[in-house]
């Protein structure tokens, strides 16, 4: 195996692997991704994803897809689905066919009687809340529980009856019998095995106790020959588990477990949890939503694989727990849309303009490329005529002294076309401006003399559109600090703008494309939601970049 020496990705992950492979020259590096299908994937799972599937591919070795599926409450085969549809999205294809920790239940049951035999586990009777009492605290140790020192005979027998389904959820479980004075929780006499009477998507009701998380975890990265278990650093005393129970069952291949830092990122959660609560209070709607980080939502807001690839190489691989700036994200996809996004204008908020000193009949048709940069992206054509469309934040009746647009008296060019200047305005009864009347120079087109530049649509060339801006769910910085999460909403997290487009865009049969809609933003068209009546626009991102 070759050894990988990249510099520009080097993280300590790689360092460690580089050190194993020259100690054994031999070694096929095998990872896995290991989600529970208990919800949609967020931009941490993504991280998870381009860390093991990237690695497997530098070190030329494989990486697993396995379900983590020991919870069949919380699961569904819709989960599934919607994880093998987002990886597949991103780009990344598993080794072979796709694991489940439930195909290992038979095995983790024998590895559960074999650490009975070894009077290393034991059946518990004391209830849900008892045996959290009875653990202690960080700052007391633990107690042990009354039943801890039934024979072998009667655990293998209370073990049996659990699985036989002789015992009601919740009055037994099997416990590892570590120490419960240890420093560290985890270690503390955790739960093995608890009964559940609910079908399982995988097994149907061929079990009815489960394997908890730590329990079948471990076994699973041993049985499929994982060499490098990476996961992030909550799981970080967990690891004390995972080698434990590694060291007491019988079974020849060790996983090594490493920890890195899970993503944070301003303004966001990325808890399943907090996510169901904002469903739950009609907040967003489904998991989908383009105003938080899972990767449907961001495939809905217009981000393609590559730009979440970006950015999780650019966060990189540490055991530094941060919290990272959304403009991070939001340049990866902006400096990938402003290569590949063709340029054409938009009016959200439109207020007529007329041009009353040119004809009617008066029409010219302006050539302009697609990117200003790349000439085989093409070219269109617009429509300049005597009516036009500019956005009402564009004309200010009274302005401040800084405003650089138009106004009353002062000329202003429009963008590939000609200098205007407002003359007069009329306004309706409840005196707002409901046209501006200007007049225009058609032999200044050229004009060498710097104006401020406005963007414009002829109405003859527009229709209308429906235009969705997106900003932050939360009002701080750091929700995950906040206990109410629902006191934090923003209300303007999503608004709704109903304005014109270029027909043009109306006629590419409703494709999934991002424009960049010229000084407002990036904007992708939503082939799901719109129709013949009304084309839909999602905003990836504004124009204005803060990274440098």
């Amino acid at each position: 195996m070759k050894l990988y020496n990249r510099k520009y990705n080097i993280s300590f992950i790689h360092k460690i692997i580089n050190h194993d492979i020259k100690k054994n020259k031999n070694l096929c590096l095998h990872t896995r991704f290991a989600p529970e299908p208990n919800g949609y994937l967020h931009i941490g799972h993504a991280k998870a994803i381009v860390l093991n599937f990237e690695l497997a591919k530098q070190f030329h070795g494989r990486c697993n897809l396995r379900f983590d599926d020991t919870n069949p409450q919380t699961e569904n085969i819709k989960y599934i689905n919607a994880i093998k549809r987002d990886i597949l999205w991103l780009g990344y294809k598993w080794y072979k066919k796709i694991q489940y920790s439930s195909n290992h239940f038979e095995k983790i049951y024998q590895y559960a009687l074999q650490l009975i035999k070894k009077k290393l586990a034991y059946v518990d009777k004391l209830k849900k809340n008892d045996i959290q009492k009875y653990r202690g605290t960080l700052n007391s140790v633990g107690i042990n529980s009354p039943y801890r020192h039934h024979t072998i005979k009667e655990n293998i027998f209370l073990l049996q009856q659990m699985k036989d389904g002789k015992i009601p959820e919740g009055y037994a479980c099997l416990r590892a019998k570590i120490n419960m004075k240890s420093s560290y929780i985890i270690l503390r006499d955790p739960i093995l095995y608890r009964i559940k009477f609910d079908a399982h998507h995988q097994t149907k009701i061929s079990w009815c106790i489960y394997p908890t998380y730590d329990f079948a975890h471990c076994i699973s990265d041993a049985l499929e020959n994982i060499t490098h278990s990476l996961c992030t650093l909550e799981f970080q005393d967990n690891r004390r588990l995972y080698k434990w129970i590694l060291n007491n069952i019988n079974i020849i291949h060790h996983t090594r477990q490493y920890e890195y830092s899970r993503v944070h990122i301003e303004y966001s959660t990325l808890s399943k949890r907090k996510l169901k609560l904002l469903i739950q209070n009609n907040i967003i709607q489904h998991w989908n939503d383009p105003r938080i980080l899972t990767i449907a939502g961001l495939k809905k807001k217009g981000y393609t694989p590559s730009s979440i690839i970006n950015f999780c190489n650019k966060i990189g691989v540490t055991k530094q727990n941060n919290l990272i700036e959304f403009s991070v994200l939001e340049h990866c996809i902006r400096n990938e849309l402003n290569k590949t996004a063709h340029r054409t204008m938009a009016i959200l908020e439109p207020i007529p303009i007329i041009l009353y000193n040119i004809p009617n009949q008066y029409e010219e048709i302006i050539n302009i490329l697609n990117h200003p940069h790349y000439s085989h992206m093409g070219s269109k054509h617009i429509i300049f005529n005597n009516h036009l469309y500019i956005e009402k934040s564009d004309f200010k009746e009274h302005p401040e002294n800084q405003y650089n647009r138009l106004i009353l008296g002062k000329k202003i060019k429009l963008k590939y076309s000609y200098v205007i200047q407002a003359q007069y305005i009329e306004k309706d009864k409840h005196k707002n401006i409901i046209k501006i009347f200007c007049t225009c120079n058609l032999k200044n087109k050229n004009n060498k003399k710097k104006y401020g530049i406005i963007h414009w649509l002829s109405k003859k060339q527009s229709t209308i559109s429906e235009f969705r801006l997106y900003n932050h769910i939360f009002t701080v910085k750091n929700p995950e600090h906040h206990k109410n999460l629902l006191s934090i909403i923003n209300n303007k997290s999503k608004i709704k703008k109903y304005g014109f487009i270029n027909k043009s865009i109306y006629k590419k049969n409703f494709q999934n494309i991002t424009y960049q809609f010229e000084r407002i933003g990036y904007f992708f068209k939503d082939k799901k939601l719109s129709n013949s009546n009304n084309i839909i626009f999602h905003r990836t991102v504004s124009m204005k970049n803060k990274i440098k």
